[in-house]
């Protein structure tokens, strides 16, 4: 089995600079979706690009060949542009690259259908509400297939028919390069027509499918969406029945390469984007956003968005906390409301509770970091690190500026500018001596009445 999807068309329905199946729908391009469905029945594929060719071939994993449609002159033209990795000894699966929601279980019955038919071709048709844009099946007064009609030729009595060719077949190889020559392009659009090629053959099977939501092509922003939230249900079905407990699906997003563990609870409003791998026994969200993180078991995270950052078991985080790309926190460490941290190793046991920015750190365990601390790392060129050793203790609304080194089992007084090294168990002052002039908010007051 070889397999041939098309991607060349312009899209000019989605009103887009980039190409139609490069859009993202839950977290990869649309016509990774297809190859996802393509690689469970065959490992041999080729894309048919044109329209902007590069962007196309851009998020085409390896090993997928590709082939170039120079001139859009409709479907069979596109296979013809890929008529050398056709094969005439074995089947040869046709397919669009905007058809996202197409799963590789439905392709499996199509092919097994083909194949026990031993036909020609075998083409899969649905039942639509709403054909418009669809080429129609048209049968005879026994039901049996007489040819498809696309709507553009289509009669106003054959545009009422519901059932229609969804775009993707099965050939037999060597008929299909037998008959590809022989299309012509004697139609209102002069384009060549890849239905004409099943009409050209005499053991034709359509193949009428239930599933059909499978077969919905997006052409536009409204249709992508609807896809979106198909794609998106059977994301979180799939968890679900996994074992990972979802408050409200319906305010859930969760990208197709997340992997949560079981017991898991995701509440209402909570986006899990990218790679993230999320433990068992944990509890994210409401309202969090988390993105290429790995977050290991009995973690809580909540109000907050996490990015690029690996959380260990124990931890937790938020509510309105930041950590940004480099983080990492060791088993049991807490981070709170209102705590950005930014490519920093914070070891376990450490607390940063409130009100505070880590940047380029290195904090051992045992840490408590006080309200308002804030790691000066940014010199105006170059970013600097703190270090910070086990069992120190920094007072609230302290300015750490890099480099510096906090030693083992130190005490940085409030309100401190710390600029040189803390030796081990010392106390660190660094503010003015506080002085009171007595009376001086009346002497003031005089001064101005008088």
């Amino acid at each position: 089995m070889v397999s041939l999807l098309l991607a060349a068309g312009a899209s000019t329905r989605m009103k887009s600079k980039y190409p139609k199946v490069i859009h993202p729908l839950c977290g990869k391009p649309m016509i990774q979706w297809v190859l996802d469905a393509v690689s469970e029945v065959t490992n041999n594929v080729c894309v048919v690009v044109g329209h902007q060719a590069e962007r196309v071939k851009e998020v085409l994993p390896d090993g997928v060949e590709v082939a170039y449609q120079l001139e859009q002159l409709g479907t069979a033209h596109a296979v013809m542009s890929a008529r050398e990795f056709l094969d005439p000894s074995d089947d040869v699966l046709i397919l669009y690259g905007d058809m996202p929601l197409v799963r590789g279980e439905t392709l499996k019955r199509v092919i097994q259908d083909h194949r026990s038919k031993d036909c020609d071709v075998t083409l899969v048709s649905i039942e639509s509400p709403d054909p418009t844009g669809y080429g129609r099946i048209i049968r005879d007064g026994q039901g049996r297939f007489v040819k498809i009609v696309e709507e553009f030729d289509a009669s106003e009595q054959e545009r009422k028919i519901k059932e229609i060719n969804t775009g993707v077949y099965v050939f037999k190889g060597k008929k299909l390069l037998e008959v590809l020559p022989k299309i012509k392009c004697d139609n209102k659009k002069k384009e060549y027509y890849l239905t004409d090629a099943v009409g050209l053959l005499e053991k034709v099977n359509v193949h009428k499918e239930e599933e059909v939501e499978d077969f919905s092509g997006i052409n536009n922003r409204v249709q992508l969406a609807e896809a979106e939230k198909i794609q998106r249900m059977r994301i979180l079905r799939k968890l679900m029945l996994e074992g990972v407990t979802i408050i409200d699906p319906a305010t859930t997003y969760i990208d197709s390469d997340v992997k949560i563990g079981k017991d898991t609870v995701v509440h209402p409003m909570t986006f899990i984007e990218g790679k993230t791998i999320i433990g068992e026994d944990c509890i994210i969200g409401p309202m969090t956003r988390i993105v290429d993180c790995v977050i290991e078991d009995s973690v809580s995270i909540v109000r907050s968005e996490c990015v690029g950052a690996h959380i260990m078991s124990g931890v937790s985080v938020g509510p309105f906390s930041r950590l940004r790309e480099g983080t990492v926190l060791h088993s049991k460490v807490k981070i709170g409301n209102f705590v950005e941290v930014k490519n920093s190793k914070i070891g376990s046991n450490t607390k940063a509770q409130h009100l505070t920015y880590l940047g380029d750190s290195e904090i051992g365990e045992n840490v408590n970091v006080g309200a308002g601390t804030i790691t000066c790392n940014f010199d105006g060129k170059k970013k600097n690190q703190t270090v910070i050793e086990n069992d120190v203790f920094i007072g609230s609304n302290t300015a750490l500026v890099a480099p510096v080194k906090i030693k083992k089992g130190a005490f940085v007084a409030a309100g401190s500018t710390i600029t040189e090294e803390v030796p081990e168990w010392s106390l660190a002052i660094a503010r003015a001596r506080q002085e009171n002039k007595l009376n001086w908010v009346l002497r003031k007051k005089e001064k101005e009445e008088g």
